[in-house]
């Protein structure tokens, strides 16, 4: 059976700071792909700029959103951190909570679209150093 189940989430950095530099990036986009096939999600798509990241996903029905999020948050920082090896000034930090919303089968190309999009929606906060297709192919 075929499940077509998909969600766009969203989180910034505490403060909307801009933490996430060209290394910090490239770390994320490995880390949340593995982080997602290991709680039975598919990435489908990931956009991120200095003070936030977008997901488009694919996700089974067993899966268990609220472990998937803090895992991708919350197992992101603490391997990004301890990787740069940052001060706590300058460490990778998550606001509080997310945002998810369902996406219709229809809807997918529309919203992978604007996930892609992200450093030319916010041109200010685009990561030097980073074109963010680093890992894009080996989830097709």
């Amino acid at each position: 059976m075929r499940h077509r189940i998909y969600l766009h989430v969203t989180w910034t950095t505490r403060d909307r700071d801009c933490l996430i530099d060209a290394n910090a990036a490239q770390l994320l986009d490995r880390l949340l792909r593995s982080i997602a096939r290991q709680e039975g999600a598919r990435v489908i798509e990931i956009g991120i700029v200095q003070t936030h990241v977008h997901m488009l996903l694919q996700i089974d029905p067993t899966t268990r959103i609220p472990r998937l999020l803090q895992r991708l948050k919350g197992g992101t920082s603490v391997i990004v951190n301890r990787e740069r090896g940052t001060t706590t000034r300058h460490s990778l930090r998550w606001a509080r909570g997310y945002n998810i919303d369902s996406v219709s089968p229809r809807a997918v190309e529309r919203v992978r679209g604007y996930v892609a999009n992200q450093a030319q929606r916010h041109p200010a906060e685009r990561i030097n150093g980073w074109n963010g297709r680093s890992c894009r192919l080996s989830d097709r």
